[in-house]
């Protein structure tokens, strides 16, 4: 969860956007018209790493819910118990692990925004109750009797064909034309190749060279290179490519060979890890939580890299480390952790 920013609007609003394809063009003239507007429901349809998150953040960050949370769950990142428990929180004694009453995420993000990423792979059961939320505005905590209100801007995102998965029963039509207010569509990369060198130049500033500090060139072959491929994996994957070639590159200067395309890109896979479990067995919770902490730490608190390193999603490894209370600060203060 982000908690109001307003000095990230340069960052995350429509400044943010990177393109000047007509599609892009209007694709930022829409987020403006729906961050001013008091639409209460958007849908963002697009192919993996088109960048539904970035337009979702956009969204927020411009409307006058700015100084307030910004919220978001990938629906496919926890099992289904605790997807609902995560977004309606629960009352003490509603199950058995129930110790506290737990406020879920729609209480945390009242006036402000909820990005839910692949809401296509939600179960119809949990969709019927994003509906009430939709039409009501209001819901229960899991082993509540009491409504409690909601006032939350709710940004749902997918990958898939929506159309499909409401024929095969997948997915509530009701719900589908109640988050439909505004969609929005966004092309992939092979349709919108023009803005490839703008995208190249600003991940180039972003990766900046690790001994210099300063951002790298590309020579043009390359750049070329980079334009001529098709791009499955959209700006997420554009997005690696130049990362990976920054950090192994040893010049300033980003050349052909160092643009490593498509299966080629991805490293070959570390040697299976083998646990021997100790012959008094060990406390399985303990185990967990030091991989954690173990991959936060080589990450340098970076939680994208550190799941990358567990395998894990982002939505992930923020679940296990909210389960375990990981904090960076708790990690590097375990004297006053004591106390």
């Amino acid at each position: 969860m982000n908690a109001p920013d307003n000095a990230q609007k340069p960052r995350f609003g429509i400044a943010g956007i990177v393109g000047e394809h007509p599609r892009m063009r209007e694709i930022k003239e829409l987020v403006g018209r729906i961050a001013k507007s008091d639409a209460a429901t958007v849908l963002l349809l697009g192919e993996s790493g088109t960048g539904k998150d970035m337009i979702a953040r956009a969204i927020h960050y411009e409307s006058a819910r700015v100084d307030k949370p910004f919220v978001n769950i990938t629906c496919t990142a926890l099992p289904e118990p605790l997807l609902e428990s995560e977004l309606f929180g629960y009352e003490k004694g509603a199950f058995t692990d129930a110790k506290t009453q737990k406020k879920g995420l729609f209480e945390f993000a009242c006036g402000g925004t909820v990005f839910l990423d692949e809401i296509a792979d939600m179960r119809p059961p949990l969709q019927a109750k994003l509906l009430r939320v939709l039409e009501d505005k209001a819901f229960k905590r899991i082993g509540g009797a009491q409504d409690i209100a909601v006032d939350v801007c709710i940004i749902a995102a997918t990958n898939r064909d929506i159309d499909e998965a409401i024929r095969q029963g997948r997915f509530r039509d009701d719900l589908y034309y109640r988050l439909s207010t505004v969609p929005l569509v966004l092309s992939p990369v092979r349709e919108r190749r023009e803005d490839i060198p703008l995208l190249v130049a600003h991940f180039l500033r972003s990766y900046r060279h690790e001994s210099t500090g300063q951002a790298m060139q590309i020579t043009p072959e390359a750049l070329e290179k980079l334009m001529r491929y098709d791009w499955p994996g959209n700006v997420r994957e554009l997005r690696n490519v130049i990362e990976r070639a920054v950090l192994l590159s040893t010049e300033d200067t980003l050349t052909e060979k160092d643009i490593v395309l498509g299966r080629s890109n991805l490293r070959s896979r570390p040697e299976p890890y083998l646990f021997r479990l100790p012959e008094k067995g060990c406390n399985l919770a303990e185990v967990e939580r030091d991989l954690v902490r173990q991959a936060l730490e080589r990450a340098r608190w970076n939680q994208t890299r550190a799941a990358a390193l567990l395998g894990l999603s982002r939505d992930q490894i923020r679940y296990k480390m909210s389960k375990h209370q990981i904090t960076q600060e708790s990690i590097e203060s375990p004297e006053e952790e004591k106390s």
